[in-house]
């Protein structure tokens, strides 16, 4: 699949996000009914992953700030049955996570098999702010490359597929959409003070996410850079790889559980 292709980033190469256009499509033209055709599709596979019962899928969406994973939640999972969906969106650790190694908050949000998992933000805050903010020493943050990778490792030999998405943006589209949650009512709740100066760090934040995509882009849990200054081409980009992950698990409806030659309502 070439969607694939484009967006997967190789194992072990090197990322340059500047080299990414953040506004490409690949060639691919908004088609609503392509979308709708999509998301019918993910629907279906989502009743056969929860019935078959032997698999999970897990997705992790990064993004700097107003990149964009609210929305890819709200648009790509709006098919699914929420009785087999979860959502975690992870903010600044609480005291009792902090007294726990750094994983172990994100171990927990971990979906069960026959669900899908969303991670707002993920274990790889803990190698991005961390590291530009110096939240700990270099010594610390920099181990965690490899105990990120183990750790992805350990879940998809227990049969929970990792599809982990960076939502690309330009600097001059943040701009544009925190200008307009500043003019729009319905939006002004979204602004904090934070961004602002999180704006300013936009350099240091890149080269951490290049070092990510780098160290932490695997056989077993590719990461996929999704140029999303386009919403329509995010959401259907990312459906497209979603839907593909989940037909190559090749799920099935599992035997009924009794005989059904004997059963009568009369």
């Amino acid at each position: 699949m070439e969607l694939i292709k484009h967006c997967m980033v190789k194992p072990g190469s090197k990322v340059k996000l500047d080299e990414r256009d953040a506004d490409d499509t690949f060639g691919i033209h908004r088609d609503d009914d392509a979308m709708t055709g999509k998301l019918d599709k993910l629907s279906e596979l989502q009743r056969l992953l929860y019935a078959d019962h032997k698999h999970a899928l897990l997705i992790v969406l990064q993004a700097l700030d107003a990149g964009g994973k609210d929305g890819t939640v709200r648009h790509v999972m709006s098919g699914v049955n929420p009785q087999g969906c979860e959502v975690t969106s992870f903010k600044a650790p609480s005291s009792e996570e902090l007294a726990h190694d750094f994983l172990w908050r994100i171990h927990k949000a971990v979906p069960r098999l026959g669900n899908i998992g969303i991670f707002n933000r993920s274990q790889y805050e803990d190698v991005l702010i961390v590291r530009v903010h110096k939240l700990v020493p270099k010594s610390v943050w920099s181990e965690r490359y490899h105990q990120i990778n183990a750790f992805e490792h350990s879940l998809v030999e227990n049969n929970v597929a990792i599809l982990k998405f960076f939502l690309h943006i330009s600097k001059d589209e943040q701009k544009k959409r925190f200008e307009e949650r500043l003019t729009n009512p319905k939006k002004n709740w979204k602004l904090s003070a934070p961004d602002f100066e999180e704006r300013k760090c936009w350099d240091d934040y890149i080269k951490a996410y290049e070092a990510v995509l780098r160290k932490c882009s695997t056989e077993w849990a590719p990461w996929y850079v999704i140029p999303a200054n386009d919403k329509w081409f995010r959401d259907f980009a990312i459906l497209s790889i979603v839907v593909r992950t989940l037909e190559q698990m090749k799920l099935k409806y599992p035997a009924p559980a009794i005989d059904l030659s004997k059963v009568s309502f009369d």
